[in-house]
């Protein structure tokens, strides 16, 4: 078994030293808050219209039932944002001059709605366009609500797969030319792989993004978990129907946030 040097033994004892520093002030810090907390002249109230037991055990199912709708409507977003952000990516690429007007409403559409606050998109779409008067299903909130999250979604995703075409040295795409190979081939078999695969961890941090904004769909009729935690502080005249919708919430998505770290810490290593 090989022996550390004087310098990898240093640094054991510094990451074990802050590491139990890091344990310690986590503990002074959460002991403060269970102590201190309570003490407060109000907590009796907080407790009762936050975190009542009963009231979370009666809806908490109901609330479950809800988010799956909440991932129904994540599940069809999520591939056609994925296709429709690389399709605008690439042709904000594009450096023909006969396509410069492709690459020019490219740009245009992510300035748009990367400009734009989300809940606004969902408001003009899911009351603008059922208010034209269309038949059944094409007035449905689901189908208008999802298109917004993929129109916004979208911009952010192509300038996130833009900047990873961007890191790729022109002198790759150079010699995949005088190879022979085809813009489009060359953008297909060389950039994009390589682009792509740089670009995932950004891409998951808007996709756990996206998951939580699928409740703002409720501000325009979808009964999804915000709305029926909702209808149940209404029934209850209590908010912790809400505490047990952030549950739901945070058991999603912060797996996922630490997988997204995950991913960008084995990449920053990769590359060092």
């Amino acid at each position: 078994m090989p022996t550390q040097t004087r310098r990898q033994s240093f640094e054991a004892r510094q990451r074990k030293r802050a590491n139990m520093i890091a344990a310690a002030s986590t503990f002074a810090v959460l002991a403060a808050i269970v102590l201190l907390v309570p003490l407060a002249p109000g907590w009796e109230n907080v407790k009762r219209s936050f975190f009542n037991g009963a009231v979370f055990a009666k809806t908490f199912p109901g609330l479950l039932n809800a988010f799956v709708m909440d991932v129904a409507i994540f599940l069809w977003c999520a591939p056609l944002i994925a296709a429709l952000g690389l399709i605008v990516a690439i042709a904000r690429d594009l450096r023909s001059p006969a396509l410069y007007p492709v690459r020019l409403l490219a740009i245009a559409y992510t300035d748009v709605f990367r400009g734009l606050p989300v809940i606004l998109v969902i408001y003009l779409i899911g009351f603008g366009i059922p208010g034209l008067g269309l038949p059944r299903p094409w007035n449905s909130p689901y189908i208008w609500g999802s298109l917004a999250l993929i129109l916004v979604y979208s911009a952010y995703v192509a300038e996130v797969i833009r900047s990873g075409i961007e890191s790729i040295h022109d002198s790759q795409r150079n010699a995949a030319l005088s190879l022979g190979l085809s813009g489009g081939d060359t953008m297909r078999y060389v950039i994009l792989p390589q682009a792509v695969r740089r670009v995932v961890p950004a891409n998951m941090n808007l996709f756990i993004a996206l998951q939580k904004d699928v409740a703002l769909l409720s501000f325009i009729g979808p009964v999804e978990i915000f709305r029926q935690a909702g209808v149940y502080k209404s029934l209850m005249a209590n908010f912790t129907p809400y505490v047990g919708a952030a549950l739901i919430f945070l058991a999603l998505t912060i797996p996922a946030t630490r997988y997204a770290d995950y991913l960008m810490n084995k990449q920053s290593k990769a590359r060092s």
